[in-house]
């Protein structure tokens, strides 16, 4: 059960979310880690959303298993109150978004891994995505793809940790905010078996245009504007951290985005095959 930051033969540990303003005392909103077979979610009980998840993919062990129903439900392990549930989305054109992808738990033992399919359809693990986000899911959900294929010729794991930007401005609706924007960073093992090198890479999706925002707001420092309806970016894993308030030094570290580059700005993807790792 749960996220193992070792997963990699090397450390890759779940973003954190500091609760408590360092320099006032001050408790911000509080966030809640829940454990579920082969991930994790970071949620935030005020928002009701993850602010983080994380996945183990073993890309040697993935077992092909329907989707079993599509039983969204509550995770009764914590107040109703505390997640989004099924009346954020009914009678509109929001999807219920997996944040852990369904298919990337889904491993190991038969038992296990029906274990992992099924707790993929929490509602801790959605997030409210426009019904036109289906545009971009091959781009957007094939990354992970990509990126496994690469790290295959090392130990065919991947670390996956994936979520909603959680802005201050999101759009109000039926108690929640929406989120706009959606990141995710893959990280895999880039060294030998018996010596490990953290790698990672970062994206951000927009759905800002798609959702019925009124006036974007003026973008604060660090924050990057709106991009355009679905369109994916390649991004510099601190600029993540920094969008989400999330601290994640390890991954950072482990960016494979050259410092040229990223100093040029986020770069636009077309295809999977224009990631550089």
């Amino acid at each position: 059960m749960g996220f193992d930051a070792q997963f990699l033969g090397v450390r890759a540990a779940m973003p954190r979310f500091e609760t408590t303003d360092v320099s006032t005392g001050i408790v911000r909103e509080a966030t809640v880690e829940l454990d579920y077979m082969h991930f994790a979610v970071l949620l935030d009980t005020a928002r009701r959303f993850a602010r983080a998840t994380g996945v183990n993919i073993d890309g040697a062990a993935l077992l092909d298993l329907d989707r079993g129903g599509d039983e969204w439900r509550l995770d009764e392990r914590i107040p109703a109150d505390w997640q989004a549930g099924p009346e954020v989305y009914a009678r509109n054109d929001l999807d219920r978004g997996h944040l852990v992808r369904r298919r990337d738990p889904v491993w190991g033992a038969p038992a296990v891994a029906a274990r992992a399919n099924s707790d993929t359809f929490h509602y801790t693990n959605a997030a409210p995505q426009a019904s036109g986000f289906n545009q971009s899911k091959e781009l957007w959900l094939g990354l992970e793809d990509h990126v496994l294929e690469h790290a295959a010729a090392h130990r065919q794991r991947l670390s996956v940790f994936t979520a909603p930007v959680l802005g201050e401005a999101d759009p109000p609706y039926r108690g929640i905010q929406v989120p706009l924007r959606f990141w995710k960073i893959a990280a895999w093992n880039a060294g030998t078996f018996d010596s490990g090198v953290l790698a990672a890479v970062g994206f951000v999706l927009d759905q800002a245009p798609l959702v019925d925002t009124g006036e974007l707001h003026e973008p604060a420092p660090g924050e990057a504007p709106a991009v355009g309806p679905f369109r994916t970016f390649q991004v510099p894993i601190g600029d993540i951290a920094v969008i989400t308030g999330l601290i994640m030094p390890e991954l950072v570290a482990a960016d494979r985005l050259p410092a040229t580059i990223a100093a040029a700005g986020w770069r636009e993807l077309e295809t999977s095959a224009q990631i550089l790792l």
